[in-house]
């Protein structure tokens, strides 16, 4: 069965920005549950002195966990090659920072949408940074994994290879064994494609998951799909809800990843509004995965 992990999504402020929770904190909160592992996030400000990172390791490995999957977010998509060099470099530092984690996974992602930027140019672009990286990440024994994104926190513009097409042309060029998909079905919502269409395209590349789920506020899906049409940044109707009361159909989406062979980890990207919404999901997800996998 695949295992169990969660991002600290309602307390990202708190560890990344004004420093009101430290790390040891939010392990304590998240050990309760149950889980397997917790995905942490390069942005995380006690990790950013690497003397840090074996301590951060071993408060989770101490609680009967593993730090299986670190959160970045490199911008490989600017016109300025030294801007994009240090992008590299830093995507190397995070894989030695997920590595010394004890991670085997680390997200990258494309980089901005640019709008003076044609979709070759994007490509070439990403592709040359990625492929930079992977060396790197061969050496530490970590897979770079390719998220289906929406948008940085941080980025003006949102993600170069949101749309399905542009995502699954990327994902096609690049063929590495240290590299793979991270499938996120609420960001397909956000990007006006349908997350089981994506997930068939890419489903034997998928190397982890998030979970996460969003709900419409008003309206049908078939107004999402309008107000998706040449739309920038976040839709007014969909928001984040308990895994399980949204509109992904899990079961659908298990049923392809089982069919492909997938037994990696599901990592929680919800609870916005606080720790029950998290219990409930894990309690979800927990249920799903055993009828999906059972032993």
């Amino acid at each position: 069965m695949p295992p169990l992990s969660a991002f600290p999504k309602a307390y990202m402020r708190q560890l990344a920005k004004d420093g009101t929770m430290t790390l040891r904190e939010w392990v304590d909160l998240a050990a309760p549950l149950g889980l397997d592992g917790l995905e942490y996030y390069s942005g995380f400000l006690e990790l950013q002195d690497p003397a840090t990172w074996p301590t951060a390791r071993r408060e989770v490995e101490a609680r009967g966990m593993v730090i299986p999957m670190l959160c970045c977010s490199p911008d490989f998509t600017h016109p300025d090659p030294d801007f994009r060099a240090r992008e590299i470099e830093q995507e190397k530092t995070w894989i030695r920072m997920a590595a010394t984690l004890g991670a085997r996974f680390c997200r990258v992602l494309s980089g901005q949408r640019r709008p003076e930027l044609t979709r070759a140019q994007g490509l070439d672009l990403v592709v040359a940074s990625i492929e930079a990286c992977l060396p790197e990440a061969e050496r530490c024994g970590v897979t770079l994994i390719l998220e289906n994104h929406y948008k940085d926190d941080f980025w003006s513009h949102p993600e170069f290879a949101q749309k399905m097409e542009v995502f699954c042309e990327l994902v096609e060029r690049i063929r590495h064994p240290y590299f793979g998909v991270n499938y996120d079905p609420s960001n397909a919502f956000l990007a006006g494609d349908d997350p089981l269409e994506l997930l068939r395209r890419v489903k034997h590349r998928v190397v982890t998951m998030h979970a996460s789920d969003r709900s419409l506020t008003q309206g049908t899906l078939a107004d999402l799909r309008r107000e998706e049409s040449g739309v920038e940044g976040y839709v007014r109707r969909l928001r984040h809800g308990t895994i399980g009361k949204g509109l992904n159909d899990y079961d659908a989406i298990f049923r392809e990843l089982k069919g492909a062979g997938f037994n990696g980890w599901v990592s929680i990207e919800d609870g916005v509004d606080g720790m029950d919404q998290l219990v409930e999901s894990v309690a979800f997800l927990r249920r799903k995965l055993r009828e999906h996998w059972p032993e």
